[in-house]
């Protein structure tokens, strides 16, 4: 059947409570094109077994195994194409192929899996900044602040900390006059840092906001980047898989040129994140990269604008490794929620072969739990969140005609304002919800000249605006309203945020009739406004865990306002936010842990238990008493870069994972190894995190970021609370735990902390991560009646019409039917079968009076239902659609809160036709840690009759 299924998320004005949400019935028609989950139509990966591991069933004829995959694909007459091929023995061997009929390839001998080519958009930056100059405002007021928050406090070694860190940043080799300022502080291989490991940086983002601007290459040419190309040069090597122009699109696209270059000077990711490894110091703002002795190879994946599918990433993560990389970082990804992704696997498997591979934790804190994004989520790589810094450079307006301080209003740079112009508010009314939500009166007057004042709430900043702007208003300042004082999304208008007592005194003047004006000096105005978040994990960082309990993100490190080199005709230096820029981070403190301790296999596979094990612990705010920040957002802490290259104690693992109470795993254990050359004593003590909060109680949809924390925390008994380990040894701790009491199971709380192995010296910790309840309870798909005003799931004709009754299809034009649906919490399968339309059948999602009876892992869009237990006993006719593994839905306007599975055509899955009658479509969503064998562990739903009547 050429059944295809899109991701799309209607315009939404959110304020609160998800249980006010509602999105437009009008835009759900013509979604017809995309593919469900953001899977590119008929392309496939197919996974085949590595000829080393089936000896017995090697060619005699010397083909190699794509050639027999090709072969049998012929014999069963499968139209196919082949575009590339990954031959990468012992991580990945297979073939990137266009087919219709996917079913048949499963059933190939030698076939490990099969799976749908995923698109990857190429999102912005949380911020993006261009410098201007030395004087540029945004620049962080110290070029190394970032590098300081990266090493411990200890209260034993107060003037020491800053220069410890910048010498572990690669100084201590070539600038002896910080060795003078830690006479009693060493590297020990000091000179280990002359020459340190390659780098690879796969140019990607994480697909966090959904918002579709270009990242790719690395502008070589800067240069505090070596300023040039190859073999002598900073930036060593690499390739460019697709070229400037690549542009790939659902409905027709182009073909990749790829080159070796990798040069890109129209967008400028890439060169950010390579400055945050490797930026030569010396510069004009005194910036340097973690480890700027480092050598770079960058793989270009994207053009200059346009998406990439998750084929070609695959391919540069396999070309990194055969070029020789230690270490691969990639600041890329999207809403996932599974370790299955085949890019996530790749990943992991490179991992454990000892190379070090760090990746974006995502951008989407704002959706709150269970929201994490893969490649990330490859279980053995390092998953990275973003620390916010201390202060924001931020601008101020000078208040004329009544006597006031200077406004601060949340932009960089000045607003391009001149002279002085008088306000107008919008309402006089500060307690006002719905502030210019609506068009504004007819007596308003033409607002042109005019700086007007409006209120924050219940609309979109851009819907404000746009009325604001029907009236001739050109410039305007939001007040706020206790949402909080930080970056809004204006669109083209020239409008920014002021904070609320600002606000409230500008309106009660206007209201008294003073004559309040305000300018916008172009210099001089701007100054470090303490950042409420400083030090606290930036709230755009994705929570987890994922949704088959793994502990994701596993470590932070500085994400927000990152001063980093830029393409040199984009203007040389940027300042981006973002968990991409956090993720280069942990690539250059890889880089010099590799300098430091070899490029070992076992050197890499210890590497996130060493950065876990060592990290600083991040609180949830500056109030004092309140939790830990719950390590489903700040993993295990902020990496300490400093103690983790010179630990001589080694705790193995660095995660502990409980799992939900289902399969709760009370007892733990983990070792203490001394690596020293003297005995050390160490006591153990438990150290808790907030317990997060991760549905909004009594209902089925999952709290908004920032998660609400309990402070309610489990219990643990350790086998040993104080020990001694001689040099050599290693000491073993049992810890079990018992779950935290008091919560509301239907918030699905999930509880985390630390394990603490201390003396007055040194301190080590071990992370875990536990749930109450049991993900099985957790209701998968929606259907309730929030977001749309029916009950889902729903039937619909191709624009966008609710059918609740019987309704035939001819599927001539545009004459077809789609399911329109949400998942409010992950499903490990999604199946669409075709059924008799009067099968007796109980399901568990219709709502009464809806229908006549209401009451080794692969992801594939075809038929694989299990051939015994319970589940094979449902009679159905075909398949329509399946796909494993799929993320929930959200409730933010980027393209991620809900789906639609549209019947284009009166085909099943494999191409077959369905003959005219009547007929409904049965969806089935196998719940977290379900039984795919039992048809009671899938929530089920019946579509009312349709009639194909096709000519």
């Amino acid at each position: 059947m050429k059944t295809t299924v899109s991701s799309f998320l209607l315009h939404i004005a959110f304020a609160g409570s998800v249980l006010g949400a509602e999105f437009s019935q009008s835009s759900i028609a013509g979604l017809a094109g995309l593919s469900f989950g953001n899977n590119f139509p008929n392309k496939f990966i197919v996974e085949v077994a590595d000829p080393a591991d089936n000896p017995s069933k090697r060619s005699l004829d010397g083909r190699t195994t794509h050639e027999q995959l090709y072969d049998f694909m012929r014999k069963r007459d499968l139209g196919f194409e082949v575009e590339r091929e990954f031959d990468a023995p012992g991580l990945f061997v297979g073939s990137v192929v266009t087919l219709a009929d996917a079913a048949k390839v499963m059933n190939i001998p030698g076939v490990k899996a099969i799976r749908p080519v995923k698109l990857i958009p190429a999102p912005q930056p949380v911020k993006k900044h261009i410098v201007t100059g030395v004087d540029d405002p945004e620049v962080p007021p110290d070029s190394e602040s970032t590098h300081i928050l990266t090493v411990s406090h200890n209260p034993l070694q107060p003037s020491y900390a800053r220069y410890i860190l910048i010498m572990d940043h690669g100084r201590i080799g070539f600038n002896r006059a910080w060795t003078n300022c830690m006479p009693k502080v060493s590297l020990g291989k000091e000179s280990r840092l002359e020459s340190l490991t390659q780098v690879i940086v796969i140019e990607l983002y994480r697909n966090g906001y959904g918002l579709k601007l270009p990242y790719q290459g690395i502008d070589f040419t800067n240069p505090f980047l070596g300023g040039g190309f190859g073999p002598g040069f900073k930036v060593i090597g690499g390739f460019d898989f697709v070229g400037d122009d690549f542009k790939l699109r659902l409905a027709g696209t182009n073909t990749p040129q790829p080159d070796p270059d990798p040069l890109d000077q129209c967008n400028g990711h890439g060169t950010h994140v390579a400055g945050i490894i490797g930026a030569d110091p010396g510069n004009p703002f005194n910036i340097s990269g973690v480890a700027f002795k480092a050598s770079i190879n960058a793989y270009r994946i994207f053009g200059c604008t346009g998406v990439v599918g998750d084929d070609i990433i695959i391919e540069a993560l396999l070309r990194g490794v055969s070029d020789g990389n230690d270490i691969l970082t990639m600041s890329l990804g999207g809403s996932d929620g599974w370790t299955e992704g085949m890019s996530s696997v790749v990943s992991s498997r490179i991992a454990a072969t000892g190379k070090i591979v760090t990746i974006a934790a995502g951008n989407d804190g704002a959706k709150g739990s269970w929201y994490t994004s893969g490649p990330g989520n490859a279980i053995n790589a390092i998953s990275v969140a973003s620390l916010d810094n201390t202060v924001i450079p931020l601008q101020n307006a000078t208040v004329h005609g009544v006597k006031h301080d200077p406004i601060t209003y949340f932009a960089t740079f000045p607003l391009p304002v001149n002279g002085t112009l008088p306000i107008f508010t919008t309402s006089n009314d500060t307690t006002i919800v719905d502030d210019a939500c609506n068009p504004l009166p007819d007596d308003t007057p033409d607002l042109s000249s005019f700086v007007v004042i409006v209120k924050r709430g219940t609309c979109t900043f851009v819907q404000k605006l746009t009325n604001v702007a029907a009236k001739g208003g050109k410039v305007s300042l939001i007040y706020d309203n206790g949402s909080g004082f930080s970056a809004i999304d204006v669109g083209n208008f020239t409008a920014t945020l002021i904070q609320e007592a600002d606000g409230d005194f500008l309106v009660n003047e206007f209201a008294s009739g003073a004559q309040v004006s305000l300018s916008f000096p172009q210099s001089g105005a701007s100054f470090n406004f303490p950042d409420a978040s400083g030090g606290l994990i930036s709230s755009f960082t994705s929570y987890g865990p994922t949704n088959d309990f793994f502990f994701k993100p596993a470590i932070a490190a500085p994400g927000g306002n990152i001063l980093s080199t830029f393409p040199v005709p984009l203007g040389t230096f940027a300042v981006l936010s973002g968990t991409s820029m956090a993720t280069p981070f942990i690539a250059g403190v890889s880089a010099l842990l590799f300098s430091v301790k070899g490029t070992t296999a076992q050197v890499g596979k210890g590497a996130r238990s060493l950065f876990e094990t060592t990290a600083q612990r991040v609180p949830s705010s500056h109030t004092d008493g309140d939790p830990l920040q719950t390590l489903t957002q700040q993993g295990s802490g902020l990496v300490d870069a400093f103690k983790a290259i010179h630990a001589d104690v080694i705790v193995s693992p660095g995660e502990l994972i409980l799992n939900d109470t289902a399969h709760f795993k009370s007892l733990q254990t983990f070792t203490v190894k001394n690596a020293g050359t003297s005995a050390k004593s160490f006591k153990i003590g438990h150290i808790p995190a907030g317990t997060a909060l991760t549905f909004q109680p009594g209902t089925i949809f999952p709290a908004d970021g920032p998660v609400p924390l309990s402070a309610n925390s489990a219990s643990v008994k350790f086998s040993e609370t104080s020990f001694t380990v001689h040099p050599g040894q290693t000491q073993e701790i049992t810890a079990h735990f018992a779950p935290p009491t008091g919560l509301d199971p239907t918030t699905f709380p999930v509880f985390s902390g630390f394990i603490e192995i201390a003396n007055a010296e040194e301190s080590y910790q071990v992370s875990y991560l536990g749930s109450v309840g049991s993900l099985k309870d957790v209701q998968v798909v929606d259907d309730t009646d929030v977001f749309f005003g029916v009950n889902l799931p729903i039937l619909t004709d191709s624009a966008g019409n609710f059918l609740l009754n019987a309704t035939n299809f001819t599927f001539v034009g545009d004459d077809f039917p789609m399911v329109l649906l949400r998942l409010a919490f992950g499903t490990p399968k999604l199946l669409f079968d075709l059924v008799e339309p009067d099968i007796k059948l109980t399901t568990t999602l219709n709502k009464r009076g809806d229908g006549p009876h209401s009451s080794e892992r692969t992801l594939f869009s075809f038929s694989s239902a299990a051939k015994s237990g319970t589940f094979s006993q449902v009679p159905t006719l075909g398949s329509l659609f399946e796909a494993d593994f799929q993320p929930r839905n959200s409730d933010v306007d980027d393209g991620t809160g809900f789906n639609t599975l549209a019947i284009s055509a009166p085909e099943f899955a494999n191409g077959t036709t369905i003959p005219n009658g009547s007929y409904r479509i049965l969806l089935r969503a196998l719940k977290v840690t379900g039984d795919p064998t039992k048809e009671a562990d899938f929530e089920s739903w019946l579509s009312p009759v349709i009639g194909i009547d096709a000519p």
